[in-house]
């Protein structure tokens, strides 16, 4: 028996029957359905790392550093494999006897060695969990990639979060364009507003409060690149007297009651469970009473809080995310009243569109950059989140607080 079909038989009690793709080994040999994707095993080192880490962390192990490789359009083989992992109650667990049925087809194929070591590109990060110096390194291994790779993915003002599309047909940087406006509405914004941006990324928030609301904008980041970003389009715009950014732990912000109003754009999703109440107070001591907190957020259900072993391993380490409806009592216990909560799943997977068709416009450039295992571990991660928005799996919300003790200035019907 060739080797794909030797790992065929192997993997029938852990597929439920029949492969769900057409599968190539290094051998030549194929197995599987010919009218399903084409999975390729370029290499033994593939199923070690499959035997070492079973399903999602070591598929993704394998395909990032190109050891197996997908010979369709990764969106819709990824789709087709839900779709069977679905059907068949996937994943499901063999007998003893089929376990070992598969040891000694695997042995027999001489791959019961130790994989190789992790992929370069997989994070490594060590500390107490969510501890400050933790929290830069991990901010540091997903955002300090340079910046010129960031700006070759998103639009010109480098906003990392999803847009608000009107329609299908606009473009990202209308859609970006369209979000910060929302965000700087709800907030209330005009000239003279201080505001505070908890999570600043590369400045899109604010300078677009600065440069079109007149507002007088902080912004914090513990992001050294993002921080450079920053300064040199506020120099560029004229705009010292009215943005200041600061290498900054949002745990270290010293304002109390002091900003009118208080913006944190998918920023929460990186501090943690344990340190989400602190967050949430963070944003509520620092705005004035009666003053507006928009904060824009990731959320999920399921067994992944973190996204899956690919995203915590290879993307965004110590992650957490949970239902809107839990990220809503924590901030009502931080402070907050909860006024308006505004749903954009959908508006995600049009902004990830918009930043997959980029990455592949500059695909020749991000290779240069960065090389070709981080634009794999960036494609496997695009087009994942995609589907996981698309899905239901993940979603996204806007919600709109005021802290009470004061008056506030939000109009009794909303027509954002």
């Amino acid at each position: 028996m060739n080797v794909a079909s030797t790992l065929a038989e192997a993997a029938r009690p852990f597929v439920g029957g029949d492969l769900p793709v057409r599968l190539r080994a290094w051998d030549g040999s194929e197995a599987g359905p010919v009218d399903a994707p084409l999975v390729e095993l370029r290499s033994p080192d593939a199923v070690r790392r499959l035997l070492r880490h079973p399903g999602e962390l070591g598929a993704a192990q394998a395909y990032v550093t190109g050891e197996l490789e997908v010979h369709h359009d990764l969106d819709d083989a990824l789709t087709h494999a839900f779709a069977v992992a679905r059907e068949r109650g996937l994943p499901k667990r063999p007998s003893p006897a089929d376990l070992a049925r598969a040891v000694r087809a695997v042995a027999g194929l001489g791959l019961l060695r130790l994989p190789p070591a992790a992929p370069a590109s997989q994070a490594r990060i060590r500390g107490r969990l969510h501890s400050p110096l933790r929290d830069r390194r991990s901010i540091s291994h997903h955002y300090d990639l340079s910046n010129e790779f960031y700006s070759l993915i998103l639009e010109e003002s480098m906003a990392y979060s999803s847009g608000y599309h009107a329609s299908p047909s606009v473009s990202l940087e209308e859609a970006q364009r369209a979000k910060l406006d929302l965000v700087c509405r709800k907030l209330g914004l005009s000239s003279g507003s201080t505001m505070l941006d908890v999570g600043c990324g590369w400045g899109s928030l604010s300078l677009h409060a600065a440069e079109h609301f007149g507002a007088q904008v902080v912004g914090v980041t513990i992001a050294a690149e993002q921080k450079k970003f920053i300064d040199a389009r506020i120099a560029e715009r004229g705009l010292q007297d009215r943005v200041q950014i600061r290498l900054q732990d949002y745990r270290e912000v010293p304002e109390r009651d002091h900003f009118d109003a208080v913006g944190s754009i998918e920023m929460g999703e990186h501090v943690g469970e344990g340190n989400y109440p602190t967050y949430a107070s963070v944003l509520a001591r620092s705005v004035k009473p009666g003053g507006r907190v928009l904060v824009q957020q990731m959320s999920r259900t399921g067994k992944w809080p973190g996204g899956g072993p690919f995203i915590e391993s290879f993307i965004a380490p110590d992650m957490y995310m949970r239902p809107v409806g839990e990220t809503v009592a924590y901030l009502e216990r931080g402070g907050l009243e909860v006024r308006d909560v505004h749903a954009l799943r959908e508006h995600y997977v049009l902004t990830v569109a918009g930043w997959l068709e980029r990455f592949e416009k500059n695909l020749p450039r991000l290779v240069e950059l960065v090389g070709e295992e981080v634009v794999r571990v960036w494609r496997l991660y695009l087009v994942g989140g995609s589907m996981a928005f698309r899905d239901g799996r993940m979603g996204v919300d806007q919600i709109l607080m005021v802290r009470p003790g004061g008056p506030h200035s939000l109009p009794p019907v909303r027509d954002w």
